[in-house]
């Protein structure tokens, strides 16, 4: 698209309103920024619309949420499931409430029914809303764990997962042919009136903490151990604490300090650079309040509470030692299978969910316990689609599933990564090792212990703006045309271009496919039980670099660990 021409389109045209021209007038002198507001639409990638809020075809704005949100109505009406809803929920970020009334007001204004939280909300909690209903549709306004510049608009399907191919293609599709001149609206009040805008209050959390708790593998020891056990949580001035504080006190956790300067929602996110669990730095405020209150257990979700970081405390040490997404999805999943094998509820059929650049501890843990290993491609919404297939074949049953990115799901009730409920996992099992004298880290040097030191580490490398997407994609190029025999000290064994779909046996030369869906991925299977895999962001202006170890020692991983990560580094360069 000529950036300058829609630049000048969007400045004069009357489909947009005098604050958004008032936006762009002011930067009439600034082509750089002009291109990058106008070089591209937004784009849905592994969490459906992201970007910068502000006016222009790439930001966040309520026509590009319009444009989205028409194209959504106009697949819905195509299918003839209109009259199922759609259910919307928001977080905290700045514009999350307009854009979620905006959303439903569009819906209703193609004769679809609307459920719209009345306040902000989890996404797990929508999620299961959508499957609740027997909604079509779900619409999240997030932006997840970016920076407070951003917001974006997740679309799950009526699984109450996120889209996967070939319908988001379909509603992609749909989205490009509407013109900003097509959207349909109406007011609040006459959407009320026509029946069309329904809100959901309290009774959906009733619901959705009630099937929670029912999950609770070790009611009476989480009871008894909760008396004692101390829990800091901070909800990053998100959605969490909406539910997570009730859960967690309704099930015994009398010790919880939810960390007073975060509890509050706030979209500027005042106390923290970025409002992610997998940054050290988003946890000194809790580190600060557990020191003082003595506390066995850190936690921190992001701010739709998808996701959940934490520390535990070493006693040997007396510090506090975070936990990667991989170890603290794989303490729950151990703690979890091992629980339920002994209670004798483990599926003869049970599948164990990762995706390819998570830890292949998961497939030591699932190999034990004799659960099916299914890997997906990075996203949630390709977990979820493994979960679709499993209950409409009825011939697998899911057990658990996780991605490296601090995400996992430990029941079948939604489609997404909930950080609610690996909160009360966490604790439950902060109290399950309490009552058998060991910590959560004492619990995690055991599952090393039993099936081996596997490490893993991501990099990411930003490169933001148009200039910064071509660099993308020629560090991409690079690396899919050069024949990598080596990375570092270690031998390619075999090589995944996934986009080609090509596998290829480095030591035969034999290729075959790669059994996924096409990606712009590039996996390495190296000697000695390492691996290695890079991919674009699909929701950041990054690449991602990955990489995993095994050895026999906590030190020897960690070195392995940080050889590999210098070689990929220098590969890239």
């Amino acid at each position: 698209m000529n950036y300058l021409e829609e630049y000048k389109k969007w400045c004069e045209s009357p489909d947009f309103d005098d604050e958004t021209k008032k936006e762009l007038l002011a930067i009439k002198d600034d082509e750089k920024e002009i291109e990058d507001r106008f070089y591209k639409e937004l784009e849905f990638g592994t969490a459906g619309l992201r970007g910068i809020i502000g006016a222009g075809t790439n930001r966040m704005n309520k026509y590009t949420v319009g444009k989205a949100t028409q194209g959504l109505a106009n697949y819905i009406l195509e299918q003839g499931t209109q009259d199922k809803g759609v259910a919307i929920s928001y977080d905290s970020r700045k514009m999350s409430k307009e854009f979620s009334l905006e959303t439903a007001l569009i819906l209703c204004a193609n004769g679809i029914k609307a459920y719209l939280f009345e306040n902000l909300r989890p996404v797990p909690e929508l999620s299961f809303t959508v499957r609740n209903l027997k909604a079509t549709a779900g619409v999240m306004i997030t932006a997840s764990h970016n920076p407070p510049k951003y917001n974006g608009y997740k679309v799950y399907w009526d699984d109450g997962a996120q889209i996967v191919a070939p319908r988001d293609q379909e509603i992609i599709e749909k989205v490009k042919k509407v013109k900003f001149n097509e959207i349909k609206t109406m007011t609040k009040k006459e959407a009320q009136e026509k029946g069309l805008l329904n809100f959901i209050g309290p009774e959906m959390d009733d619901k959705y903490l009630g099937v929670l708790k029912s999950l609770v593998l070790n009611p009476e020891i989480m009871k008894e151990e909760g008396k004692t056990l101390k829990v800091v949580y901070t909800p990053l001035h998100g959605t969490g604490n909406t539910v997570a504080e009730r859960l967690l006190t309704e099930l015994g956790i009398k010790n919880l300090y939810v960390v007073p300067e975060q509890k509050d929602p706030d979209g500027n996110f005042p106390t923290v650079d970025y409002p992610n669990p997998e940054d050290k730095k988003a946890f000194k405020l809790a580190l600060e309040l557990a020191k003082k209150v003595d506390a066995d257990v850190v936690l921190a979700t992001d701010p739709d509470a998808d996701r959940l970081g934490i520390y535990a405390k070493d006693t040997k040490t007396g510090e506090y030692k975070s936990y990667t997404g991989n170890m603290s999805a794989l303490l729950i999943a151990e703690y979890r299978i091992s629980q339920m094998k002994e209670k004798g509820i483990l599926p003869e059929n049970g599948i164990f969910i990762t995706t390819i650049v998570s830890s292949d501890l998961a497939k030591a843990i699932a190999k034990y316990y004799n659960l099916e290993c299914i890997e997906v491609l990075t996203g949630f919404k390709n977990i979820g689609a493994v979960m679709r297939k499993a209950e409409e074949k009825n011939d697998k049953k899911y057990v658990f599933g996780f991605e490296e990115s601090y995400g996992c799901l430990i029941g079948d009730y939604a489609r997404d990564k909930d950080g609610i409920s690996a909160v009360m996992a966490l604790c439950e099992a902060a109290c399950y090792y309490k009552s058998k004298g060991k910590t959560l880290w004492d619990a995690m040097q055991d599952i090393y212990k039993k099936y081996g030191f596997y490490k893993e580490a991501q990099v990411s490398i930003v490169r933001e703006g148009a200039e910064g997407a071509k660099e993308i994609s020629q560090m991409m190029e690079k690396m899919r045309n050069a024949e990598i025999k080596e990375i570092g000290k270690y031998k390619v064994k075999v090589f995944r271009d996934i986009e080609k779909d090509i596998q290829k046996n480095m030591e035969t030369g034999e290729t075959t496919t790669t059994g996924l869906p096409k990606s712009n991925v590039l996996y390495y299977e190296l000697e000695n039980n390492c691996w290695c895999c890079i991919r674009p962001s699909g929701t950041e202006p990054k690449i991602k670099l990955y990489m995993g170890v095994k050895t026999d020692t906590d030190e020897k991983s960690n070195k392995e660990l940080e050889d590999l990560k210098q070689a990929m580094l220098k590969l890239v360069e």
